[in-house]
């Protein structure tokens, strides 16, 4: 069995991770639903969520909408809390250096835009959704690979916008230096935040009570890492989103 939590992940944070993961394996295996000892650290994350054996994951929702909804069992939706947003629910702040004129996103509808990958709701889905109830589109002229080599590009002008998670906005913004160039000009809309799921099949009771127990137990210092507030029983029909325009990446 396999178990990672790999949306937020970073060595700040992992031996945090890793004391969640316990408490979280220490409450299933307590109510008689087998866990693995340690989470996985280097699978990577989409190997994850298609694992046969996956015991828990979290899954960003464009994925989760376009290529997982009918092989995995949803437990609930992260809450951190973010401003803006509903428990559950997460947003993107648009991104632009200090320097520019732009005071909000649609000043930017012809400007570079980099996004993290084409099937990441937040770098990607939720901005081009956002574009589209304002009339445009915007062109996604660097894909980077991770949000913070889009905040890189941004920061050494390689490109102009981009949307970044609110939560890893906030966590970057603490550790990344190179956040103190760039200004947020606006948000997305908001849609579920990072989602914990588990293989197809399973009862989701247990997990979710595991989950909410190991959150509740975190330590001070812990629960200020990950910000990891709760987790959110949302209706399946949260998730009958809308795609962005069509890319090779996103496919059934």
């Amino acid at each position: 069995m396999i178990a990672s939590l790999p949306m937020y992940a970073r060595a700040s944070n992992r031996a945090a991770h890793d004391r969640l993961w316990a408490l979280i394996r220490d409450g299933l295996q307590q109510s008689g639903v087998s866990a693995p000892d340690a989470l996985d650290h280097e699978i990577d994350h989409m190997d994850g969520w298609a694992h046969p054996d996956l015991s828990l994951s979290q899954i960003c929702n464009l994925p989760y909408r376009a290529r997982f909804r009918d092989k995995v069992t949803v437990i609930g939706a992260a809450d951190y809390g973010l401003p803006g947003c509903e428990p559950g629910y997460y947003n993107s702040v648009f991104i632009v250096r200090k320097d520019s004129p732009a005071e909000a996103p649609q000043d930017m509808a012809m400007a570079r835009f980099a996004c993290n990958d084409f099937l990441s709701q937040s770098g990607y889905g939720a901005a081009q959704l956002w574009a589209q109830s304002h009339g445009f589109q915007f062109d996604p002229t660097l894909v980077t690979g991770s949000h913070n080599a889009s905040i890189a590009a941004v920061a050494e002008e390689r490109a102009d916008i981009a949307a970044i998670d609110a939560q890893t906005w906030r966590i970057e913004s603490g550790e990344n230096p190179m956040t103190t160039r760039l200004k947020v000009i606006g948000h997305t809309d908001t849609s579920p935040g990072m989602t914990f799921i588990t293989r197809m099949g399973q009862n989701p009771a247990p997990y979710f009570e595991a989950i909410t127990a190991a959150i509740e137990r975190m330590s001070a210092q812990d629960a200020q890492t990950l910000g990891l507030r709760g987790i959110i029983r949302l209706p399946q029909t949260a998730y009958d989103l809308p795609f962005p325009p069509k890319h090779e990446a996103i496919s059934a």
